[in-house]
């Protein structure tokens, strides 16, 4: 089967009223898309994250009557002009497998690779360590700066034996590496229900489940563990400091990223009533903050 997209570029304040015309019209899918570069963060529960500037492309059905749709669409939204529409054809494809044979296996430090479950590891990968991933994952494959600043930081470390906090799940990829990189348990915590499902689907299928315990914030009961790490953003660090102090043992030692290189300052400084040793590293525009708790 075949589609065409229709796109166009708005404001945000009028991304509401657009896409609810175009599901009215017909639309099977409607895609946002930042128009410019701005960039965007994890929003809060409830929150739909939108770009000052947002392309929004809808996807109808090939047979779909294109002169009609505009006109229908600029009926029902006069202030959109014809000439801000755009078609292109999109044709038939196995968009899944498209996109996981551009996903190519990644190293992380020495010993860590994430591998796509459509890519079987090499047999003489015996000293390896590989965590499988499904790549269409909305929650975190290693891709980010972030999450590699992370990965990398885990491989770097004897985990043998230690429990570890991961503090903003997601997908798990963090969590199941510490597993398989050692750690003894792990505890995983998100707000987010759906990623707290991805986290325990993937430690399944990377055979370290029994090893994961999952919560939402609100359940954990926060006791102390020998690492933390926590891949959330800059706002949320600042405030669960506190926290992560009485979730830490002494020595033990901790990691902090989806900080943006500049907001590290202020983190360093909240940070270093209850850590010490930290050290900043950073990846394109993103940092890692690691030490260890006082």
């Amino acid at each position: 089967m075949a589609w065409i997209e229709l796109s166009l570029t708005i404001h945000s304040n009028e991304q509401e009223r657009i896409e609810l015309a175009l599901e009215d019209l017909g639309a099977l899918s409607v895609t946002l898309l930042d128009a410019e570069d701005h960039p965007i963060f994890e929003p809060a529960p409830g929150e739909t994250p939108v770009w000052p500037t947002i392309k929004l492309a809808a996807l109808f059905d090939v047979a779909v009557d294109r002169a009609g749709l505009v006109h229908a669409l600029t009926d029902l939204v006069p202030e959109i002009a014809p000439d801000q529409l755009e078609f292109r054809d999109v044709p038939d494809a196995d968009w899944v497998r498209a996109w996981m044979d551009t996903f190519q296996p990644m190293q992380f430090g020495r010993r860590l690779w994430i591998y796509p479950w459509n890519i079987e590891p090499p047999a003489d990968a015996t000293g390896d360590v590989i965590v499988r991933l499904d790549p269409g994952l909305a929650f975190g494959t290693g891709t980010h700066p972030t999450t590699a600043l992370c990965l990398e930081w885990l491989d770097g470390l004897d985990l043998r034996g230690k429990t570890l906090l991961d503090y903003g799940c997601g997908s798990g990829v963090l969590a199941i590496a510490a597993l398989k990189l050692g750690a003894s348990a792990v505890i995983g915590v998100d707000l987010d229900p759906q990623a707290l499902e991805a986290s325990r689907d993937n430690a399944e299928r990377n055979g370290v489940a029994d090893g994961l315990s999952l919560y939402l914030p609100q359940e954990y009961a926060n006791a102390p563990q020998d690492l933390l790490v926590a891949n959330i953003l800059a706002g949320p660090l600042a405030e669960l400091a506190p926290l992560f102090a009485q979730a830490c043992k002494p020595g033990a030692p901790f990691a902090l990223s989806g900080i943006l290189a500049g907001q590290h300052e202020e983190l360093l400084a909240r940070y270093g009533e209850w850590f010490e040793a930290m050290e900043v590293a950073q990846r394109e525009d993103w940092v890692r903050i690691s030490g260890r708790r006082r």
